[in-house]
This record gives C-alpha cells, sequence and structure tokens, in this order.
C-alpha cells in the first residue's frame, strides 16, 4: 500500500523498530514521507535502520536507544526529546518475544516475569508515555501488535498467549476509556510471521512452513492500511493469517 508521501506531515514513533515487523512498518513509513522517532535496544540495529529510513525519505528521523520493557530506563532515555515527543501523532508498539522453555510445566517464576516484562509492561510502559501526549495534542493513534494467540489457542506457550492477550485487551481499554480525547487504539494479530520469533520455537519450523509464513512486510501492510485512514474511522482490532496453512 504505501501511497507516495502519504504520511508526509506525520510523526510516528515505532518501538521495536531494529527488526521483523517493526523495521518493515519504518521502511514503509519512511518511503511515505514520515517523520520517525524509531526505539530499540541493539545500537548497531537501531543505527542501521535509522540510515535506512533516512535513504528511503523519511521526512526526519531519531534514533533512541532504550528498553521499553524497563520504565526507568526508558524514562531517563526520553529525557531531552520531549520536542519530539510532542509532536508524535502515532505509535505503533512492535515489541515481543518468546522463549524455547515455553510449556506451562516448565515455566519458572523467572521466566513468566520475564515475558510480561517485554510483552505487556513494554505496551503499558510506552502508552504511559504517549497518552497523555496524545492528549495534549488533541488526538492519537496507538497500534499494539499482539498475535492470533491473543484469540485462539496454539502452541506458543502459556506465557505468550497470556501476554499478548494483555496487550489486546489492554488496547482496547484504552481506546473505551480515550476516544472521547480524540485517542484511537488499534490491536493488530498477526499469525505465524518469518521474523526472528520463529527462532524461539522448541521445534524450529521446517523450510515449507516458513514458505507459508506471513512476511514482516505484510504487517507493515496492515499497520499503514490503518495509519493511513481518516481519523473519523477506527480499526479496533484486525486479525491477519496465512491464506495457506
Amino acid at each position: 500500500m504505501t501511497p507516495d508521501k502519504g504520511l508526509t506531515g506525520r510523526n510516528i514513533l515505532i518501538a521495536g523498530a531494529t527488526s521483523g515487523m517493526g523495521r518493515a512498518t519504518a521502511r514503509d513509513a519512511a518511503r511515505a514521507g514520515a517523520g520517525l522517532v524509531l526505539l530499540g535496544r541493539d545500537r548497531v540495529r537501531l543505527d542501521e535502520v535509522v540510515h535506512e529510513a533516512s535513504d528511503l525519505g523519511a521526512g526526519s528521523v531519531l534514533g533512541i536507544q532504550a528498553d521499553a520493557a524497563d520504565a526507568p530506563a526508558l524514562s531517563e532515555a526520553l529525557q531531552g526529546h520531549a520536542a519530539a515527543l510532542s509532536d508524535i501523532d502515532t505509535l505503533v508498539n512492535s515489541v515481543g518475544v518468546n522463549i524455547v522453555d515455553r510449556a506451562f510445566v516448565n515455566l519458572s517464576a523467572d521466566s513468566w516475569a520475564s515475558m510480561i516484562a517485554t510483552n505487556l509492561n513494554a505496551a503499558f510502559n510506552l502508552a504511559k508515555v504517549m497518552v497523555p501526549v496524545f492528549r495534549a495534542r488533541g488526538g492519537g493513534l496507538l497500534i499494539n501488535i499482539s498475535s492470533t494467540a491473543a484469540r485462539k489457542p496454539d502452541p506458543s506457550g502459556a506465557a505468550y498467549q497470556a501476554t499478548k492477550a494483555g496487550v489486546m485487551a489492554m488496547t482496547h481499554a484504552i481506546m473505551e476509556e480515550e476516544w472521547q480525547h480524540g485517542i484511537r487504539a488499534t490491536v493488530i494479530l498477526p499469525g505465524m510471521t518469518e521474523t526472528p520469533l520463529l527462532e524461539k520455537r522448541p521445534t524450529p519450523p521446517t523450510e515449507e512452513m516458513r514458505a507459508k509464513a506471513l512476511q514482516p512486510e505484510d504487517i507493515a501492510e496492515a499497520c499503514m492500511f490503518v495509519m493511513c485512514l481518516p481519523e473519523r474511522a477506527h480499526v479496533s482490532e484486525l486479525m491477519i493469517q496465512p491464506a495457506k496453512r
């Protein structure tokens, strides 16, 4: 989709921008002329995607190294960028992990907490930063990338399913509470997608399975669709699955 310069004048914060769906969304938004604030933990990969987005035509690009799961660290990383944050009209949260030893009987208190921290707390921390910004602006768009695991049982593991369901529920709750302030909140639920997360499966997927998987660019297209809608339109939830399973 990515209309030529169709996001010129828009300013988008993408968390989890250094790989997978977040990086693909950064590329599409850059091509469409958006100003970008890109958030990621890995400095080297963050610099790569910043340069990539600039070369693709982004209106502006700022890379901020931060762990969204760590609220104090996130707050510290964002200090000094108040002006850039105040211009943000859209948040795309693509932060997410899974673990290899994911069976419920093998989960420990630590592995459960680590999944909550990255998948659920990161979404909470980012929303806590941006919802007040959106209120001050008189509106904004929040997109959380969750998973089809939030809606249906699958082999992704209890911790992954619980945290992704939490992200979905929180997104709907934010919309219910904030629509009167001009804020729209959308949750996108992808099925199996060819991202580094597949390497965390207990048994790596076969080449045949990978060939049927969605690509990060497919989810980026979904984000672009939601971002390019007029403000009068709201997508509450969007599920995307591979056509061949």
